[in-house]
């Protein structure tokens, strides 16, 4: 759960909850004609807090680093078990996300960056209207198509997206606006 989100710090606690089990184990005597009875109960009780702060710069000391490339090594190894290629192809070559450094994953989500606001939107954009045929009578579909879309992956990801996925989604929609209303203005 994260508590609390500024611009110089991030603060996030994580708490697990307690777990009881209990086992009883009863055993009668009616031998003599009396009755006794043995009950036995076993308790195992947790409890765990953990607080983890982040500064506003979020730099990595040297630990981090080498936990950084297990988590990477660990992701792009799932990835190629699941037969997915950890190589993108962009517009100018490739990334290959199983060597990329975070200063360079930060690049390509930054304002001019391939995978930032709007490189993405015009990609987004120039597919939505290609699909269309160009026919700008076609926005409802289109629009249809892109929220059925940003739903989806909105629920892939737990009902939350980053803040640069509503970015890229409205920059989407302003183009796709912009689009119908040139036409318009021209005839």
């Amino acid at each position: 759960m994260v508590n609390t989100i500024s611009n110089t710090q991030i603060q996030t606690t994580s708490t697990f909850q307690s777990l009881k089990l209990d086992a009883s184990i009863v055993s009668k005597s009616t031998e003599d004609g009396s009755q006794t009875s043995v009950s036995d109960t076993i308790s195992l009780r947790s409890e765990s807090t953990q607080s983890v702060t982040y500064s506003g710069t979020m730099q990595m000391n040297a630990s981090d680093t080498s936990r950084y490339g297990m988590l990477q090594n660990l992701v792009a190894n799932l990835l190629r078990e699941q037969g997915i290629d950890t190589k993108i192809a962009t517009g100018t070559g490739e990334i290959d996300i199983a060597a990329i450094t975070p200063q360079e994953a930060q690049a390509l989500v930054s304002d001019d960056g391939y995978f930032g606001v709007q490189q993405t939107s015009d990609r987004i954009f120039q597919f939505a209207v290609g699909i269309a045929g160009g026919d700008p009578s076609r926005i409802d579909a289109i629009k249809e198509g892109i929220n059925k879309g940003f739903a989806e992956a909105k629920k892939a990801f737990g009902d939350w997206l980053p803040d640069i996925s509503y970015q890229t989604y409205d920059a989407v929609m302003s183009k796709l606006d912009s689009w119908v209303a040139e036409p318009k203005a021209v005839a």
